[in-house]
């Protein structure tokens, strides 16, 4: 949605279902398409499963935390991006995800009700890190038997004063799904419509360029 809303025309692809996305899905190997299809495209956003490096699996049991056995897939897709020349993004969650972290971005740098810091990787193009803005408060809930109030939800898990389904659509501006996984898994849209409206910069000023 981020994309979209700084301009791009957005097609998805997953290896599941996934009826509630807002835009053009194809069912596939992500990794798959993009070395078939990448070339065509202006920019490639990419997001391979994280949980084998995620802060909440790393320290608990390698990789066999948070739900069973997880594959790192983020050399085989960097590896296809690259493949085809052309800009990308590859998203990771703080953690040890073998990724550059060109660019961290929090949900407090947009004002909104969870933190959710996310790295980024950027192939082809390059940003301005924005400013890391001093957190407000607490993440709401019960750490270590201790409960605190704050400004923000945590858009994870269930229970211990962990986000409703409604609380996360509103902390994130994610209306078009209520369901709690993809909640929890989802990157608020006002990380990537900034990223897009940087990188859609980047073209516009390669393509002027090109014409000179």
């Amino acid at each position: 949605m981020g994309l979209h809303l700084a301009g791009f025309e957005v097609i998805g692809v997953d290896l599941l279902p996934q009826p509630r996305y807002p835009f053009e899905v194809h069912r596939g190997d992500a990794v798959q398409f993009i070395r078939d299809h990448g070339h065509s495209f202006d920019l490639i956003s990419a997001g391979p499963p994280c949980q084998s490096k995620c802060a909440l699996t790393v320290g608990t049991n390698a990789s066999q935390g948070w739900g069973g056995e997880h594959v790192d897939l983020v050399a085989p897709t960097r590896e296809a991006l690259l493949s085809t020349g052309r800009p990308y993004i590859i998203e990771q969650p703080t953690g040890k995800a073998p990724v550059r972290k060109d660019i961290t971005l929090c949900g407090e740098m947009f004002g909104l009700g969870v933190l959710r810091h996310r790295n980024f990787e950027l192939g082809g193009w390059t940003m301005q890190q924005p400013e890391h803005r001093p957190h407000r408060g607490y993440t709401r809930g019960w750490r270590h038997g201790v409960y605190r109030d704050g400004p923000y939800v945590a858009a994870y898990g269930k229970g211990g004063g962990k986000a409703t389904v409604a609380e996360m659509q509103a902390a994130m501006g994610i209306p078009w799904t209520d369901v709690h996984r993809e909640l929890t898994e989802a990157i608020p849209p006002a990380y990537f419509e900034l990223l897009g409206r940087h990188v859609a910069a980047h073209l516009r000023s390669a393509a002027l360029q090109s014409a000179a």
